[in-house]
């Protein structure tokens, strides 16, 4: 069972990953979101958001369902064909 980066989406600083899964009876899509922050120099994630934040979030969260419905029944998907 192997698990790999299949889309992200990015809108500023928030963006969600949407990661593929195979299974022993196909494939599964998660989604991780993140918040990006620069702490110094360094670039950060954060899971926590703001009231601010949230608009946004709902729409990465949108569209991530959107892929996932889309891309979701190719076993053959890959973020190139983007």
């Amino acid at each position: 069972m192997s698990k790999q980066l299949a889309h992200e989406i990015r809108f500023g600083l928030i963006k969600a990953c949407i990661w593929r899964n195979q299974t022993r009876s196909g494939n599964r899509h998660n989604v991780t979101v993140a918040r990006l922050y620069l702490n110094g120099d360094t670039w950060k994630e954060s899971t926590q958001f703001g009231r601010d934040d949230l608009p946004l979030l709902a729409k990465i969260v949108d569209l991530a369902h959107t892929w996932i419905y889309l891309h979701g029944n190719s076993s053959a998907e890959t973020d190139e064909a983007e």
